[in-house]
């Protein structure tokens, strides 16, 4: 987690300072030349986390104009200058704001002033557990549905194709896929269930040299269109290290949001498994296979979609390993 602390007092900053050192981020007192605005700017843009030392009210008109949507924005938490109080104030599940006033809290002896429904009653919070299980939410607005039912003491039912260790929290059980209230799925799905993504995909790449990033993204798509992947599932991509400054490659990767690990032959060549060789590919690079060794290497796990090629562009799939649990929050 990215973090960045801003105060606007000697007290505050000397907090802001403590809380970084203790949570691995970085401290700023506002005032010439670091204004609030830009700040504030650069942290949506850049952090997964913003706390602010100082009054609410500076923080939430800071954040106002930046508020999009609950997957996206950052988690942000105000703390007073005294430490007594860490309130979050947006992402407070899926942004992890609300984990993170408990941490901020343990470590300034703040109360943590949490506010949304499930945690105040102790309940089974669906996006919290989606992040702990990292997972992408692909349809947000479903979370209600979810959040509702536990709520209203009914039961949420949700669909696993992996086995979920541990045990149900209360109000929740496994489903059906057809019957789930929300479901862990690597497909595009549809229906009304809410859809949560693990991000476990790699993706493995090989292409000509000057190959540009229009052909990669087109690559990419025939790929999603003929697994059926979800492209949130995907984390990053792996090639050879060859590829390491290929413009066109870079270019997809950045427009992806999706970093780039490269290889050396040699540690391509070590790699186990059954792929698919290439003569040509063994005379450019010293490895009979790019993408696929790529992906299982940058994954550590299995091939799930064999070598796709087209228009100088080959393309693979791995998986990570993963294995969900129930748990939703610190016991």
């Amino acid at each position: 987690m990215t973090l960045r602390l801003l105060a606007f007092t000697a007290r505050g900053f000397a907090l802001a300072q403590t809380l970084a050192g203790a949570l691995g981020g970085e401290a700023a007192r506002c005032g010439a030349p670091l204004g609030l605005a830009d700040w504030t700017t650069d942290g949506f843009a850049q952090a997964d986390a913003l706390v602010f030392v100082g009054a609410a009210g500076i923080a939430v008109r800071a954040i106002a104009p930046h508020v999009c949507h609950k997957a996206a924005d950052p988690a942000v938490v105000v703390v007073d200058e005294a430490g007594r109080f860490a309130v979050p104030i947006l992402s407070g599940h899926l942004g992890g704001a609300n984990d993170l006033a408990r941490r901020i809290a343990a470590q300034c002896g703040a109360v943590p002033v949490i506010t949304t429904a499930t945690d105040v009653r102790g309940l089974f919070a669906v996006d919290e557990w989606a992040r702990r299980q990292n997972c992408r939410v692909e349809n947000p607005e479903a979370i209600v549905r979810v959040s509702s039912k536990v709520l209203a003491g009914e039961t949420a039912g949700i669909y696993s194709p992996w086995p979920i260790t541990g045990r149900p929290p209360e109000h929740t059980a496994p489903a059906a896929e057809h019957s789930c209230d929300a479901m862990l799925t690597l497909r595009r799905e549809s229906g009304d269930a809410l859809r949560l993504i693990p991000i476990i995909a790699v993706l493995g790449v090989g292409c000509r040299r000057d190959t540009p990033a229009a052909l990669l993204e087109r690559a990419f798509a025939a790929l999603l269109e003929k697994s059926g992947l979800n492209s949130l599932a995907f984390y990053k991509a792996c090639s050879i290290d060859l590829k390491r400054e290929e413009p066109g490659l870079l270019a997809f990767c950045q427009n992806r949001g999706l970093p780039l690990e490269t290889f050396s032959a040699q540690a391509l060549r070590d790699v186990e498994g059954r792929f698919s060789p290439s003569a040509f590919v063994q005379s450019v690079t010293g490895v009979d296979n790019v993408c696929e060794r790529a992906a299982v290497l940058g994954s550590g796990g299995a091939l799930i979609v064999k070598k796709q090629a087209g228009d100088g562009v080959t393309m693979a799939a791995a998986l990570a390993p993963f294995s969900p649990d129930w748990r939703w929050r610190d016991e």
